[in-house]
């Protein structure tokens, strides 16, 4: 089989699947090696970039899927109703960054990291498909763990949690001052 017919093999399994598709799944479906499926994908990839399109190839952890470019998203809202964006408030990205960065993480943990009671930020990132549970604790009560989905890493424009940014000492140690000294004010008023 010609290169093309592969291509043309992927575009159809991706497009008809609408979700991400794992690398190993996408090989086994060709009957060729999981490497030979990849330089597949990353030529019609890049056949997708070489040319006026709509559409990309992107990797999400292993996984490939076929969506739009963000160049055309004007055109879809001209003709679709607007889709409903959620907002995230400081309270939801505080909370995801905490699953992000410690997943997996129970409900008890991000709390302590918080402060707070962290339920109500919990239910709506998990309502928005940007967290999920993933199991459970194996301690008393079996809490539930939460990691976050592949929505969260289209969203944030990653391939995975270990393309996230990270900080460095120096960063940290700012933030730490910053805390103490707010606190401080809190604490003369």
């Amino acid at each position: 089989m010609k290169i093309e017919e592969y291509e043309a093999a992927v575009e159809a399994i991706l497009f008809a699947m609408g979700d991400s598709v794992e690398l190993s799944r996408i090989a086994a479906a060709l009957d060729i090696s999981d490497a030979d499926a990849k330089r597949v994908i990353q030529s019609l990839g890049d056949r997708y970039s070489a040319q006026y399109s709509g559409l990309q190839i992107i990797e999400l952890d292993g996984s490939y899927q076929m969506c739009t470019k963000v160049s055309q998203y004007e055109y879809l809202i001209r003709i679709a109703k607007q889709p409903k964006r959620h907002v995230l408030t400081d309270v939801l990205l505080e909370t995801l960054s905490i699953v992000a960065y410690k997943q997996p993480v129970t409900r008890v943990e991000i709390e302590k990291i918080r402060g707070v009671s962290c339920e109500h930020a919990i239910n709506r990132l998990v309502e928005y498909n940007l967290i999920r549970e993933i199991g459970r604790l194996d301690a008393p009560g079996r809490p539930i763990l939460f990691g976050t989905t592949e929505e969260f890493l289209r969203c944030f424009g990653v391939q995975s949690t270990d393309d996230l940014p990270t900080l460095d000492a120096e960063q940290v140690e700012e933030f730490k001052q910053e805390a103490q000294e707010e606190v401080q004010l809190k604490l003369n008023l």
